[in-house]
């Protein structure tokens, strides 16, 4: 899911030593159990014992390279890059997937990687992964936790760190692209797995689809993500039909006054009175313009105005984040905050406000028949009980694109908390830590049981094979 801070296009890393505060000495305590846990204990709970003979198989082969992928893991989660700045990321799985066989293409809307397999007739599948990761400075008790560091425009440093489980996204992705390589009587037709950067800022999809993705590689009949969920347990997947994600724009606001000595205001038009009746104003919108079943939000997320007590300044300055589902709705919450904008600054006398759009995600909407067919193969592999209906997020994803480029597409969710840490967490009443959090991390060869065999699966239902031979 993307993030809002910007980094700049040259990124500076370093490696330093991350100090864990002792407020989160507990916190991180929680979690070594699990961490440090059995074999046993690292078993996905699975919702029936009569698993199907490829389920079973797709477990055994997975049981011999869950060492490797694991090593993957480590090194991605150790290595995080931020933004557009993916190079090593991208190189790493670029020449994994070329030993599996793929035919890999690089830098391909930025650092995004692309790797074609054709294995005869039959419909093209494109796979993806996320490469980023967040400039946020890990506070996790894993003995492989990133120490590298990026420098901010404004020259201060922070830390970096696959947060939102990027990471687990590649190593999910990669093996299973080996898994397909090594069982081609299994599926038939054209996989495309792409490595898509920059997710984090809602551009990565974009700029791949505007250098030619679906014209220079064979454009997919399907597209397939999965996403870790940090508040559900390992063993269940979670998937939405329709609109799962929103439609996310942002929005800077620059309300106009006319300065001058804060015991004199009648001689001043205050940006600051300005800019504090438009944040009322703004809730209006919401509650009054559109209508209740309508999911929107629109969230003042920052406001600067002003220098010292007994000044009134020339302006005040507001950002705002906005998140709707429909295009019908996203552009009348628009026009709605320009006009009332507009409106405050003429009644008070004042300049026209600068109101600037700045276009972020549009809303994912997954496929319905592509959804039904794979709840009944998640469910196949784990029981029906868990594969649980997912509610809809005002997050943003910017998989949403190749939907719009006319792609049925599925996005689905896999737990990544083993359900002893989630028990620990509610037995002492507070929350597993979020997706973004400094605190998080997936119990990852767990998480890793459940997603590869869940892709293969989902991929061998939309490309059949002609031969006898089930996924072995």
């Amino acid at each position: 899911m993307h993030h809002q801070i910007r980094i700049p296009s040259q990124a500076r890393r370093a490696s330093v030593s991350t100090l864990i505060p002792f407020a989160l000495i507990l916190f991180a305590a929680l979690f070594c159990e699990s961490a440090l846990g059995t074999a046993e204990d690292s078993t996905p709970h699975v919702g029936g014992s009569d698993l199907t003979a490829s389920t079973t198989s797709v477990s055994d082969w997975l049981d011999q390279r869950i060492t490797q992928a694991m090593h993957l893991y480590t090194w991605l989660h150790a290595h995080p890059e931020v933004s557009f700045e993916e190079q090593e990321t991208a190189a790493k799985l670029a020449g994994l997937w070329r030993e599996a066989g793929f035919e890999v293409t690089e830098n391909v809307g930025g650092y995004g990687i692309v790797g074609v397999l054709k294995n005869g007739e039959g419909p093209t599948v494109m796979l993806r992964t996320d490469l980023d990761a967040l400039p946020v400075t890990e506070q996790t008790p894993v003995s492989y936790a990133s120490t590298q560091t990026v420098t901010r425009e404004d020259g201060s440093s922070t830390g970096v760190m696959h947060a939102c489980g990027h990471d687990i996204h590649m190593t999910n992705l990669t093996t299973v692209l080996q898994w397909l390589a090594e069982h081609r009587k299994s599926w038939a037709g054209t996989i495309v797995a792409i490595g898509q950067p920059a997710e984090e800022h809602g551009a990565g999809a974009k700029a791949m689809l505007e250098d030619g993705l679906f014209d220079r590689f064979p454009r997919p009949d399907f597209a397939l993500a999965m996403h870790v969920t940090s508040d559900k347990a390992t063993g269940q997947i979670t998937l939405r039909p329709g609109f799962s994600q929103a439609n996310v724009d942002s929005v800077d606001i620059t309300m106009k006054g006319r300065g001058g000595h804060g015991s004199a205001p009648h001689t001043t038009i205050d940006p600051i009175v300005q800019a504090a009746e438009l944040v009322l104003s703004l809730q209006m919108i919401v509650s009054r313009e559109i209508a209740p079943i309508e999911p929107a939000v629109i969230t003042v997320g920052s406001i600067h105005g002003g220098t010292k007590h007994n000044v009134i300044g020339n302006d005040c300055t507001l950002q705002l984040t906005v998140r709707s589902y429909s295009p019908d709705i996203r552009q009348q919450l628009l026009e709605a905050i320009r006009r009332r904008a507009l409106g405050i600054a003429a009644t008070h006398a004042a300049p026209e406000p600068d109101v600037v759009l700045s276009e972020g995600t549009p809303s994912l909407k997954n496929d319905l028949e592509l959804a039904a067919r794979m709840q009944l193969v998640f469910g196949k592999q784990l029981g029906a009980e868990n594969v649980i209906q997912d509610q809809p997020s005002m997050g943003g994803e910017d998989f949403s694109r190749y939907g719009i480029a006319g792609v049925p597409i599925l996005m689905y969710g896999v737990g990544s908390v083993s359900q002893a840490r989630l028990d620990r967490f509610a037995k002492l009443g507070i929350p597993p830590a979020s997706l973004h959090s400094a605190v998080y991390y997936p119990d990852a060869e767990e998480t890793l049981r459940v997603s590869v065999p869940a892709m293969i699966l989902a991929v061998v239902e939309l490309m059949p094979s002609n031969a006898t031979d089930s996924p072995n």
